[in-house]
């Protein structure tokens, strides 16, 4: 079995672990399967992530990828310089080719409150003087255990793009190349069956489901129960926490 986990509203819950969290990688450890940690955080990248869970006294031996690590992946691999707008432990991944001046490209992570017309405008020049637009991930808002609901990357992103009449390059969820690197990742391929946990109908169970996978939804972040009837978007499976998640896995398997 190939198993996608999201991070934050699953495993996850501010500087909290989940409930039933042991149970779920005792799971994933006594089935052998194979599975990583797929997130769309730009506040985190995988060294961090193993570090929360250290210091929760429930260390990982799973893959993790977050969308900046990924970000930072593609920014190497496809360009000399870019000007990144996310968090200060974020930003030194990309320090060898930071450029504020004249980047290449401009990656967009979370600064949180920093948002400004100031900022905003900067962005809009440089792609308007040619630099590529790059977002680590476009989801719309998130879940703040503390501060509820905000304002995620994506409004931002798309106000550049309405501004520049340019497209965004997403790297990731729902991005199907996100998916693909996940699985290559755990030694798996593109047209390997997989499943996706996650809390958001978007990003995690539409993305997986584009990329051919099964989506299980589950109720412990940032969408509600029950789903409106009109929702267009519809998981394959439901859970309402990782117990629940491990019975459903088990039945699959």
């Amino acid at each position: 079995m190939n198993l996608l986990i999201d991070l934050d509203g699953v495993l996850r819950f501010g500087n909290k672990t989940a409930d039933f969290l042991d149970e779920f990688f005792q799971f994933i450890q006594n089935e052998n399967v194979k599975a990583v940690i797929l997130s769309n955080s730009t506040l985190s990248n995988a060294d961090s992530i193993y570090g929360f869970f250290r210091e929760n006294n429930k260390p990982i031996k799973i893959p993790v990828m977050t969308a900046a690590d990924a970000a930072f992946q593609f920014s190497k691999e496809n360009y000399s310089s870019v000007r990144t707008y996310c968090n200060d432990t974020i930003k030194k991944m990309f320090a060898e080719i930071e450029n504020e001046l004249n980047p290449d490209a401009i990656v967009i992570g979370d600064i949180g409150d920093a948002w400004n017309f100031g900022i905003m405008n900067q962005i809009f020049l440089h792609v308007k003087n040619g630099a590529d637009l790059i977002a680590m991930q476009t989801n719309r808002f998130w879940n703040d255990p503390d501060k509820g609901l905000l304002l995620d990357v994506g409004p931002f992103v798309k106000a550049i793009e309405y501004a520049t009449e340019t497209e965004a390059k997403l790297i990731g969820k729902p991005s199907p190349l996100y998916f693909e690197a996940a699985l290559n990742l755990i030694g798996s391929e593109k047209n390997d069956e997989f499943y996706m946990i996650g809390d958001d109908l978007e990003t995690d169970i539409r993305g997986a489901q584009l990329s051919g996978g099964k989506g299980i939804l589950i109720y412990t972040g940032k969408t509600n129960y029950p789903l409106s009837a009109t929702n267009k978007i519809k998981p394959d499976y439901e859970v309402f926490n990782l117990r629940e998640a491990v019975q459903l896995l088990q039945t699959l398997i």
